[in-house]
């Protein structure tokens, strides 16, 4: 039975988002975490990146699942069935509680590395590009973490 509240986590606010990542990862029969580091991301493209990402967490999971539920139009190659669903962060209840847990790791991961690069902003925005982000990377440069595929940074080393 899905968990009470489970939507895409771009629609819950923070609160929400954390109370719900605690129930899930409580509940859940399983889950895992899969990342792409900067590097890969920019040698590969943020879609193979999030892709690889998706298989990673698959590959991580300890089970093997008997389907897996994507969001968007493209499938990572797993070694189970799986199907794409554009809009399945809304629509799907694991895909939400999915959404859920890389959002709010994601953002924790921002706070610890907002002490590691101070300036940036990162506690606030998230790494998203807002315009403090880019203006702290105007005044302080382009840290190991920024990916150098992405415009606005790549603007600013060539």
């Amino acid at each position: 039975r899905p968990i009470a509240g489970l939507d895409d986590s771009k629609r819950l606010s923070e609160r929400r988002r954390e109370s719900l990542f605690d129930e899930i990862t409580d509940l859940a029969l399983c889950w895992a975490l899969g990342r792409a580091e900067v590097e890969e991301i920019d040698e590969i493209n943020i879609l193979q990146a999030s892709l690889l990402a998706m298989q990673r967490a698959v590959a991580a999971l300890g089970i093997a699942p008997r389907q897996a539920l994507v969001d968007g139009n493209q499938l990572p190659r797993l070694d189970c069935p799986a199907r794409a669903i554009v809009g399945g962060d809304a629509s799907e209840p694991c895909i939400s509680a999915a959404s859920i847990i890389a959002k709010v790791s994601r953002d924790r991961e921002m706070l610890v590395l907002d002490s590691a690069y101070p300036g940036y902003g990162l506690a606030q925005h998230k790494g998203y590009p807002t315009k403090a982000h880019m203006e702290a990377l105007q005044r302080l440069g382009v840290t190991p973490i920024h990916r150098r595929s992405f415009a606005p940074v790549r603007r600013l080393i060539d």
